[in-house]
């Protein structure tokens, strides 16, 4: 093993930036040149690339986003595409590609694999819908981003007696609305896995607590659920409280990644390294019980990741 490639893929994650770092160190330190790919498979296709050593990935560990750069590719996606990318590979003598990305990124991957060249995959998406992996890289700042901006929510919505309907990133999963919601105490957390009765489960549980003295409301709903603009108008009407809707979209993805996702993206990326000088299968790096793991693509595209509904049914007991 002489030289890797590494790029970044779909939507950045808080964290991405210390698996960079963690790749690149871990692999200089063992004698393998590190080619960073510039704005993920578009930039793999046309060969835009740079040489990577130890001082370029200096004092990047505390900084959201990736230094370098995503890009989604619609040329990538067809056979056309992935053989450009796959001549590129052999051109610049990559033996083995480190991804970084999520859930679109790993399907490009399997794509990928038919041309020969060796893939592994390290899960950063701050959605955690990797199904193989506990945690993903940037979940857990993404996690904290939404309670703190949701607990300001909260200080102008209790000052006006009001209700506030937060949406939040979601579209397929919701990890992130259901664990926020239950730290901040939302009365209600909708999210995609769980059929919920809006009636039900949001206006009848706000009369109830207003029977109780309660005065003001906090929902959480993850972006697959609706639309919180629309959600708010019929709180509105059928409860008679003001309400607001606040869409807090993509600073959800920004912001300096926290402990938890410095820690695992090091640990993600220095075993992605040795995986690669160990082995020339393809895998999924995957973080489970605390271990840092790894699976193949094939059969980490079969597994299955539950939302937690024990924490759900707590949610619903306790924020009453």
């Amino acid at each position: 093993m002489t030289t890797i490639g590494l790029l970044t893929s779909g939507g950045d994650a808080p964290g991405m930036n210390a698996a960079i770092r963690a790749v690149v160190r871990t692999a200089i330190e063992n004698g393998i040149k590190v080619l960073g790919i510039k704005n993920g498979f578009k930039g793999l296709m046309y060969g835009d690339t740079v040489e990577m050593d130890l001082r370029s990935v200096s004092n990047i560990i505390n900084r959201g986003g990736t230094i370098l750069h995503s890009a989604r590719s619609e040329e990538f996606l067809t056979i056309e595409g992935q053989k450009k990318a796959a001549d590129m590979c052999k051109h610049l003598e990559i033996e083995s590609l480190i991804i970084i990305g999520g859930d679109g990124s790993f399907r490009a991957a399997r794509e990928f694999l038919k041309f020969g060249i060796t893939c592994v995959c390290i899960p950063g998406t701050i959605d955690n819908d990797i199904s193989c992996t506990d945690y993903t890289i940037g979940y857990d700042t993404a996690m904290n981003t939404v309670m703190e901006m949701a607990d300001k929510v909260r200080d102008t919505t209790e000052s006006h007696s009001r209700c506030s309907v937060i949406e939040v990133m979601g579209r397929d999963a919701g990890f992130i609305a259901l664990n926020s919601g239950v730290a901040v105490g939302a009365t209600s957390i909708l999210v995609p896995e769980i059929e919920y009765d809006f009636d039900k489960d949001v206006i009848e549980r706000m009369k109830k607590t207003l029977r109780t003295g309660k005065r003001h409301f906090v929902v959480i709903v993850a972006e697959g659920c609706g639309k919180a603009t629309q959600m708010a108008k019929e709180i509105q009407e059928k409860t008679g409280i003001e309400t607001r809707a606040t869409i807090l979209g993509h600073v959800q993805r920004g912001g300096s990644p926290t402990v938890r996702d410095r820690v695992l993206a090091s640990r993600m990326g220095n075993f992605a390294v040795h995986h690669v000088l160990e082995s020339k299968e393809s895998c999924v790096v995957a973080a489970k019980s605390e271990e840092i793991v790894s699976y193949g693509i094939e059969e980490s595209a079969n597994m299955t990741k539950l939302l937690d509904l024990e924490l759900y049914r707590l949610a619903y007991e306790i924020s009453i």
